[in-house]
């Protein structure tokens, strides 16, 4: 159970669901409760991530002690990882049993959650990556759209970036340093790299990004490079979003408070802790829909 003095309105049900795990919270009065689960992604697996916010549900039910008519009765606000467009939203919104419903992707809940109501930007980096800004009431995203298409400065990108260097590195190209060396070592040779590289999925690759940001901590100048080229990839793109100087900039995920220092001067002095999770942004979410329900019935 975690508390808020910050609402009393309304209870409302707020799910944030990703590729790693899936949380559920009732907000009723000054108390949250919480159940985390296992992965809710709906372009991995669209029935899996059904069922599993639907076990979710039941538990949080149980936790919260209403009954499941009243639980569906409320307004939710659902946030999930795979939600593409409108057809897949309106996939979930029919497959979960609430009558008061509103699906999105994962990015709107991070983004409030990290930024509140501040005006600021968002780089949110784990085995994946997208920015986001929240500037005078409107919001705008980029990228999240996986491995394949995009993911700059994920953690599957400086993975595999690295790997790419470490056979640059084999042929000549740029000159060997401890990292690539240890990657060599890891995987047997250049062989095991392209091995490793022909059956790994994102998860596997991201597995490498620790590696490559303690070496560049050291000084590696291999390691430094990728996580150079991740950092200068968020620096070009946060102004196009619309990020000035003096603004806040939150960097969020498992890898990307790890570029704070690879950012120019003006970013790096505006790099601010994130004001809460990406699941406090979805009961935030929550209750602005719940409002605008109530709106609608006045």
């Amino acid at each position: 159970m975690i508390h808020s003095s910050k609402h009393t309105s309304n209870p409302v049900v707020a799910i944030d669901g990703g590729g790693t795990r899936c949380r559920l919270a009732l907000r009723n009065g000054c108390a949250d409760a919480v159940v985390e689960l296992g992965s809710a992604n709906v372009t991995t697996d669209f029935d899996a991530a059904i069922s599993e916010i639907s076990r979710g549900l039941g538990l949080l039910g149980a936790r919260a002690g209403i009954e499941m008519a009243e639980l569906i009765s409320l307004p939710a606000y659902v946030g999930l990882a795979g939600v593409a467009g409108p057809s897949v939203a309106k996939d979930v919104a029919e497959a979960l049993p609430f009558t008061h419903i509103r699906v999105e992707d994962d990015r709107p809940s991070a983004l409030v959650g990290a930024l509140g109501a501040r005006d600021g930007v968002v780089a949110h980096c784990g085995t994946g990556s997208f920015l986001a800004a929240q500037i005078n009431g409107d919001r705008r995203f980029a990228g999240g759209w996986g491995p394949v298409l995009g993911d700059p400065a994920s953690a599957q990108w400086v993975g595999r970036r690295g790997l790419t260097l470490t056979l640059d590195a084999v042929d000549g190209i740029c000159a060997h340093a401890a990292y690539s060396q240890h990657v060599l070592d890891k995987l047997s040779g250049a062989a095991g790299v392209v091995q490793f590289a022909s059956t790994a999925r994102p998860a596997d690759f991201g597995a490498l990004a620790p590696a490559i940001t303690a070496y560049a901590a050291k000084g590696d100048a291999l390691a430094r490079q990728v996580v150079q080229e991740a950092a200068n990839s968020i620096a070009e793109l946060l102004p196009i979003l619309g990020w000035k100087p003096g603004m806040a900039i939150c960097l969020t995920g498992g890898i990307a408070p790890q570029y704070a220092s690879y950012l120019p001067d003006d970013m790096q002095s505006c790099v601010t802790a994130p004001a809460g999770e990406p699941l406090s942004g979805a009961l935030s979410l929550a209750q602005s829909f719940s409002e605008e329900i109530a709106h609608e019935h006045l």
